[in-house]
């Protein structure tokens, strides 16, 4: 089992290069903001029972698919709120039933950060879409986050999505499941 867990700041195009992965490797895709959005909806970000559960669905996610022997695809924005123990804790998860983390670092420039930062389906998912919300958070520290050791570096300026899936799939040596995953069996 291979846990591709993508990184990197607010509008490097996680979520973008994650399902144009998941569309050629036929892998889950488990990203980031379906966490966020169901334990805010309880929960302020930010908040001890925030912080702790949603470390608590990363991880018993990662580790149920690794016992289960089934790769999957994640996102991952690092900020100030993660525990500085989650890296090594989803390394445990997965290592520990026979799996491998592969992180993959997708980076942008502060300059092109901010022009896709206001694109129109980062609003629809809730995401930083404002050029004034993104530089405060920015500004402040919220994306302060200890370093992330990566396997592999792509540079999303230079590479387009599609190029982008295509690289991270040959450099990882990803062999694609032979069906897609399907969240909702038909019912027929």
């Amino acid at each position: 089992m291979k846990l591709i867990f993508l990184y990197g700041p607010a509008a490097c195009g996680k979520l973008t290069v994650a399902r144009r992965l998941a569309a050629l490797t036929n892998y889950p895709l488990f990203h980031n903001h379906l966490v966020l959005d169901a334990v805010t909806s309880v929960f302020p970000f930010g908040s001890e029972p925030f912080v702790r559960l949603r470390s608590l669905y990363w991880l018993s996610m990662f580790e149920e698919a690794a016992r289960q022997d089934r790769p999957l695809i994640f996102t991952f924005a690092p900020e100030r709120t993660v525990p500085d123990s989650f890296i090594e804790e989803t390394r445990a998860a997965v290592e520990g039933h026979g799996g491998e983390v592969c992180f993959v670092e997708l980076q942008v420039s502060p300059e092109e950060q901010m022009r896709r930062v206001e694109t129109p389906d980062r609003k629809a998912s809730k995401k930083i879409h404002s050029r004034e919300v993104l530089k405060k958070f920015r500004d402040g520290g919220g994306a302060a986050y200890r370093p992330v050791p990566a396997d592999l570096v792509i540079d999303t300026e230079a590479l387009a999505p599609d190029a982008a899936a295509q690289t991270i799939m040959e450099a990882l040596a990803l062999q694609p499941l032979p069906t897609p995953h399907v969240m909702y069996p038909d019912p027929t």
